[in-house]
């Protein structure tokens, strides 16, 4: 075998283990950034069941905005912009709709939270379960989950 064929064997198989390595980094970061978005969709909604708990069980109602504006201000000066009010406020929401845990555990680990937030307007929960089943079943971005709403999917099939 001539040098040149030499160098070309090398030269392919260092190619291979750098493709093999790539594909196992990127599949790591895949998972990694998904268990964050996991966590962080339960930590939103327990905020979110927390907070609705403390205001509505409690009776506080009367005063809950000034409560969910004040905690609101407080966690964002703490932890930053995911807890603006608008968004403490989606917590809420959430936790209100998607009221069982093991349900939001689930999906978590397909559903971001800005799927989550793109579904929570509709109003019939089948609609919304229809919506999340079709994220994780079709792996939907944000923008086709958009397309599939706006075109009224749910109410079509």
């Amino acid at each position: 075998m001539n040098k040149e064929c030499a160098k070309q064997i090398a030269s392919s198989a260092e190619d291979r283990l750098f493709d093999e390595l790539s594909q196992l980094i990127e599949h790591s970061q895949r998972q990694a950034i998904s268990q964050v978005n996991s966590t962080l969709t339960l930590l939103f909604w327990q905020i979110g069941k927390r907070i609705n708990e403390d205001i509505l069980q409690n009776r506080r109602a009367d005063y809950g905005k000034q409560i969910v504006s004040k905690l609101s201000t407080q966690l964002k000066n703490r932890f930053g912009k995911n807890f603006e009010l608008r968004n403490v406020r989606r917590m809420m929401q959430f936790a209100e709709q998607f009221q069982n845990v093991e349900i939001v555990a689930a999906l978590s680990r397909h559903l971001s939270w800005s799927h989550f937030v793109e579904i929570l307007p509709i109003k019939k929960q089948e609609a919304k379960m229809f919506y999340a089943q079709e994220i994780i079943n079709q792996k939907l971005g944000i923008r086709e989950l958009r397309n599939l709403i706006s075109t009224k999917t749910f109410e079509r099939t």
